[in-house]
């Protein structure tokens, strides 16, 4: 594997520069930032900070990687971007370090981050994760696995989306998406119903959509509120045997927000 860097590219001598590793022109590359084996980055790119960029990554024109949090709090400390392996990071995306000094933004393996999307400081995205364009995380954001983010979707800092949730374009989401639901608005994002499209294409059995769409109507379509329908599937032993319905039940539990309503 050869390096292709252009000469009108400027790489800092102290970056990690990995094997056959393409550089365009006009792309800055600071001190501290680490670039994986097999990975090409387009023209008029900066990736700055301590980040590091893992393997056969593809980073378009224009995208901007571990630059300052939008954050008043910001005190200019030391605070990482860590980047995994075979992300698609299109035409200027954004994805901005820690705020706290030794804070990590992450981003897992196998993600499309279309053009013009943001992810913000501290953010946690997982694997296999699609932002379409213009996709905005706030800060402290957590997209679990497996999760689809329409166009023009804005989601508030602190919230959690789901593994396997996905997101309808023009939503705004101020509450957690809990798995394997597919949510809407506008206004504010609520539940509609299963993401029925993608656990098919994940692979899910017909039992185990049975169990979620089960655990889904009692929390949705039952007259408890959520602390009696957590109860009543924790009661349910067939329902909580199910590996799927305990990461349900402990998404919720776990959401300091409170979870998205239902249309």
């Amino acid at each position: 594997m050869k390096d292709t860097i252009s000469l009108k590219a400027h790489v800092h001598k102290k970056a990690v520069i990995g094997k056959g590793v393409t550089i365009d022109p006009f792309t800055v590359i600071e001190a501290n930032v680490k670039i994986g084996d097999g990975t090409t980055i387009g023209p008029n790119v900066h990736i700055t900070g301590y980040t590091d960029i893992g393997k056969n990554c593809q980073v378009h024109a224009g995208a901007v990687i571990g630059d300052f949090p939008q954050d008043y709090n910001f005190k200019n400390k030391k605070s990482f971007t860590r980047i995994g392996d075979n992300n698609i990071i299109r035409e200027c995306v954004t994805i901005h370090r820690g705020t706290e000094e030794d804070s990590k933004t992450i981003v897992g393996n196998n993600n499309m981050f279309m053009a013009y999307s943001h992810v913000g400081h501290n953010c946690q995205v997982g694997d296999n994760i699609v932002m379409v364009n213009l996709v905005s995380l706030g800060g402290y954001v957590v997209v679990e696995k497996n999760v689809f983010i329409s166009a023009v979707v804005q989601v508030h800092q602190f919230c959690r989306i789901g593994k396997f949730a996905m997101i309808a374009p023009l939503s705004k989401v101020g509450k957690d998406i809990p798995p394997f639901l597919l949510a809407e608005g506008s206004t504010v994002a609520k539940v509609r119903g299963l993401n029925v499209v993608g656990l098919r294409r994940g692979g899910f059995s017909s039992q185990d959509r049975e169990m979620i769409k089960k655990a889904y109507k009692t929390v949705y379509h039952s007259n408890l509120n959520v602390t009696q329908a957590m109860d009543y599937i924790k009661n349910d032993h067939e329902l909580m045997n199910n590996s799927f319905i305990k990461e349900f039940v402990e998404f919720i539990l776990a959401a300091k927000r409170g979870i998205a309503g239902h249309i």
